[in-house]
């Protein structure tokens, strides 16, 4: 037990911030121009929620995070990570739940407005996803090869799609579709800590507003 108490988060991240941010470069740089296909899918996917046919928009991300799953993860980030390749195998699961839910219609929403809080800040943290995120390293002096998007890196895919859940999804549903994006965001959010990233904070940020979301509608549900 003591050995085990001895360990830091740090020892449990084998890779620096600059092979890392090298990684998400490589992706960018490898898959360009692929980003614009995948941003024009979560952008009608978010215009397919709002108008209510959720059973679309569930699918359209499925083959996105099966993408991010081999290419990100079992490819590249198991390289650098040995755990690298079970997040993949999650983010298969994930691929899995979505292509079920679309076909089964398994815990769809259509009666909750487009003004009601929990869709409008899943609306919200999808476009953050889908626009802010690609923004975020170009803006702060990095590659535009760093931009992370949606379809093609981790964290906009893990984000967009708990905003998009947040909007499409109710009840038990809900919170079994958002357990895998939202346990991803923290892994992810302790690694960039650790590598002293400000994009841990705006992780943790967009959790923190996606699970007020999800006790509000949750609540909100139940009435």
């Amino acid at each position: 037990m003591n050995a085990w108490t001895s360990y830091q988060l740090q020892d449990f991240i084998p890779f620096t911030a600059e092979v890392y941010f090298r990684l998400l470069e490589r992706m960018g740089e490898t898959f360009w121009p692929l980003h614009l296909l995948t941003f024009a899918m979560g952008a009608t996917t978010l215009f397919l929620a709002l108008r209510y046919r959720t059973r679309l928009a569930r699918l359209l991300p499925a083959p996105l995070w099966a993408f991010v799953a081999v290419a990100f993860f079992i490819q590249r980030y198991a390289e650098l990570n040995w755990a690298g390749g079970y997040v993949g195998y999650a983010f298969i699961v994930q691929t899995v739940l979505l292509v079920v839910m679309a076909l089964t219609g398994w815990g769809m929403d259509k009666t909750s407005s487009r003004t009601s809080l929990p869709v409008v800040m899943g609306t919200a943290i999808t476009l953050f996803g889908l626009i802010i995120m690609p923004l975020m390293a170009p803006l702060s002096g990095g590659s535009w090869y760093q931009a992370e998007v949606f379809g093609i890196h981790a964290d906009p895919t893990a984000v967009t799609t708990l905003g998009l859940m947040l909007i499409m999804l109710r009840g038990f549903a809900l919170w079994i579709a958002v357990i895998i994006p939202a346990l991803w965001l923290v892994v992810s959010g302790l690694t960039l800590q650790v590598l002293e990233s400000t994009g841990a904070a705006v992780l943790f940020a967009v959790l923190v507003i996606a699970l007020v979301g999800l006790v509000w509608k949750s609540i909100a549900s139940k009435r």
